[in-house]
């Protein structure tokens, strides 16, 4: 008896493992890219050093944080269902005076599929989850509206104060894990 036990737990053990591994996945992510505001700017140059052409850095039409941002890391799996699962490490400052700091932001994820417009925003609650003081932050939450393909995935995280963009994802390509 106790071993017939054994093999059940055994069994259902191996059904559960090959479960959970066998979700299907929409898109993955590995590391981050922090975002430059300024694509690129031309002359001619102002007294003050700036210049008077300059082209934002928005991404598939969302506009990105008019400051430098970095991020040590970010790994992100995207469900055929919608839910998307986020950890970000170090989403800080990456200039200015508050330099190294989060500016108490809080943060929301966008995924855009197409790689001509019109694109559409598929994104977690706006409201967002806070970053910590050392710029780490976790999103579990189901995109909305939830994606049927993916086939030119970008990742954006963004501002719940104004919707900016600080960091992407780098897709990860292939099936290895």
């Amino acid at each position: 008896m106790m071993k017939n036990a054994a093999v059940v737990l055994v069994a259902l053990g191996i059904v559960v493992h090959v479960s959970a591994k066998g979700r299907d996945s929409l898109a993955r992510f590995e590391g981050g890219i922090g975002v430059q505001p300024v694509s690129s700017f031309a002359a001619p140059l102002n007294a003050d050093g700036t210049f008077q052409n300059v082209t934002r850095n928005f991404v598939r039409g969302v506009k990105s944080s008019t400051a430098i941002w970095r991020i040590a890391d970010l790994r992100a799996d995207v469900d055929t269902d919608g839910r998307l699962k986020v950890r970000g490490r170090g989403l800080l400052l990456g200039s200015g005076d508050s330099i190294g700091q989060n500016a108490v932001q809080s943060v929301f994820a966008t995924l855009i599929c197409e790689a001509a417009a019109p694109f559409v925003e598929r994104s977690t609650a706006t409201a967002g989850v806070p970053l910590e003081p050392n710029g780490d932050f976790r999103i579990d939450d189901m995109l909305n509206p939830a994606p049927s393909d993916c086939l030119s995935p970008v990742l954006l995280i963004r501002s719940s104060g104004n919707g900016a963009w600080f960091a992407a994802g780098i897709p990860k390509l292939g099936d290895d894990d």
